[in-house]
């Protein structure tokens, strides 16, 4: 059974950085892609970013540029790079583990608790 485990959330003021994790337990051979949603308050939960089996990303238009995610698979996480950080990109961030058909992603049922990030004006 795998479980995820989001860290690395906080406050940070607008033009900040910062590195959230996601740790999983169980190995990360039997995982294909894996990404990094958001929810902010009142909406909907949104797809940011991607990483395939084979570590190509992807990114949606409003963090490309901004944020970069990798996974570790030695140490079995996923990690988000936030920078320039902005007051709309406060939300809570969650990890998923899915599968890439062609250039979408496709989540399974498999959420964390989620990290809450909160960016000041």
């Amino acid at each position: 059974q795998v479980e995820l485990v989001e860290s690395g959330g906080g406050l940070v003021q607008a033009g900040g950085s910062l590195r959230l994790s996601c740790t999983i337990s169980g190995s990360m051979s039997s995982i294909d892609a894996m990404a990094w949603y958001r929810q902010a308050p009142g909406e909907q939960r949104e797809l940011i970013a991607t990483i395939s089996g084979s570590g190509v990303t992807d990114y949606k238009h409003f963090v490309k540029g901004r944020f970069i995610i990798s996974r570790h698979n030695a140490n079995n996480t996923l990690s988000l790079r936030m920078n320039s950080l902005r007051p709309d990109d406060t939300a809570v961030y969650y990890c998923n583990t899915g599968r890439m058909v062609g250039v979408y992603y496709y989540p399974t049922n498999r959420w964390g608790k989620g990290t809450l990030v909160t960016v000041s004006s």
